[in-house]
């Protein structure tokens, strides 16, 4: 067989990354591919590599539609728009399509399979989630003779690095976001990232190919980071706790349930440990046990090795099944309710006035829970306070109405902040 012919539709970061990959006359991807095709925004722009000897597509839906284009990299993003018509189209048609656009495939990944399928095209998104951790590749094929339970992990490096530098810094969220916006860490926007939307996608992802299941980003439960306080990150260290967005998925009897929010970790928990930009993933699986992988998320480089990895699995015949496995083989699991017991934090901003604290107590015994721990510190300004606490383990619909019944009080002067309490072992914890 000849070399395999690529075009590449998007020539950002990660695009700029694969170019220099492709020039590198070092790189394995020279032995098998064969870089023919381009297509971006900016033609003149400077990528530090000389793109002149490639043939230039403005639209990059006619590049994918090229007989003579094997494989379309797909590296523009957004769910739809040019990025899901140029890998329908080459799909249609049979050729081969590696993408990196997490919030594609999670959103119309279903889809495109069957397109892929129909036609004999391969999808490949291993670029999708984890950057240059090979988390999708680990659950097609290293997890692949095991029962996946949980999997749960750090997947958006922006958040990560703003909850890191809040704790190393003492600096506000917004603070420490502007500066990140500064550095190129965040968009302009960021709202996909702090907001949980794109570990959502990514949740997604990984979630269908671990338990066998279609994908359904419409079923994660998502809550960003926006309400994370300094006063959170202060008081959850005191408690001996570290503030993470954790994106989870479980399998329960068939039923699957997914969410991404921000929870409280243990000193000692797989994923507390996990700073800055990092990303991590850790699976229960039996009979393997718990697997850990951790990596680079972001970037020209890692991203692109993960795209490189995908294109010589498809020069080299290894590559499979979208999600790991026929779609006829996938189940439509149903959605799981949320676990109906955990620990929690609440962070209530009160009035500085006697029986404040009796009247919390009081809600919360009303509704039969314990508190764990308890700490209040004087605001540096003002004449209100911050209160946190934990619960023991307590039903979750009982912390729902305490909450409820504390906001009603004439001393809380906003809404409480809830967070849940994770803890290591078994599918860890409140869900």
């Amino acid at each position: 067989m000849g070399k395999l012919r690529v075009g590449i539709a998007g020539l950002g970061t990660v695009g700029g990354g694969l170019l220099k990959l492709f020039a590198d006359p070092r790189s394995r991807l020279n032995e098998k591919l064969e870089l023919v095709a381009v297509s971006a925004r900016d033609r003149s722009r400077d990528r530090g590599v000389d793109i002149g000897g490639y043939r230039w597509f403005d639209d990059p839906v006619e590049l994918a539609a090229q007989r003579d284009i094997d494989v379309v990299v797909e590296l523009i993003g957004g769910s739809d728009g040019p990025a899901k018509r140029a890998v329908e189209t080459a799909l249609q048609r049979g050729a081969h399509v590696v993408s990196a656009n997490k919030a594609l495939v999670a959103v119309h990944g279903l889809a495109l399979a069957e397109t892929s399928e129909a036609s004999g095209g391969k999808l490949l998104f291993e670029a999708a989630v984890g950057g240059g951790v090979p988390m999708v590749k680990a659950l097609k094929e290293s997890v692949a003779g095991c029962r996946a339970s949980a999997v749960a992990g750090i997947l958006n490096g922006t958040c990560n690095y703003i909850l890191t530098e809040m704790e190393a810094s003492g600096r506000s969220f917004e603070s420490v976001l502007a500066d990140a916006q500064r550095l190129g860490y965040a968009e302009a926007d960021p709202t996909m990232d702090v907001g949980g939307f794109d570990a959502a996608h990514k949740l997604t992802i990984l979630s269908a190919i671990a338990f066998g299941t279609l994908p359904d980003f419409e079923h994660v439960r998502i809550e960003g980071v926006e309400r994370v306080s300094l006063t959170d990150i202060r008081m959850a260290g005191k408690l001996g706790f570290r503030i993470k967005l954790v994106a989870k998925g479980a399998l329960n009897d068939g039923a699957v349930e997914m969410h991404v929010r921000p929870a409280l970790l243990a000193f000692d928990h797989p994923l507390a440990s996990i700073g800055g930009s990092l990303n991590a993933l850790v699976v229960d699986a039996e009979p393997a046990g718990q697997l850990t992988f951790i990596g680079r998320g972001a970037g020209a480089g890692p991203t692109a090795s993960s795209v490189a990895s995908d294109l010589i699995d498809l020069a080299e015949e290894r590559a499979g099944h979208a999600f790991g496995r026929p779609l006829a083989q996938l189940s439509s699991a149903p959605r799981a309710t949320p676990a109906e017991r955990g620990r929690y934090y609440l962070r209530l901003m009160v009035a500085d006035r006697p029986g404040v604290v009796a009247a919390i107590s009081d809600r919360l015994a009303h509704e039969g829970i314990s508190i764990e721990s308890f700490l209040q510190m004087p605001a540096p300004e003002g004449p209100v306070v911050p209160i946190v606490l934990t619960t023991q383990t307590c039903a979750r619909t009982a912390v729902e109405a305490a909450v409820s019944a504390m906001q009603a009080l004439d001393v809380v002067v906003e809404a409480p902040y809830v967070m849940p309490v994770e803890v290591s072992g078994a599918h860890w914890g409140a869900a």
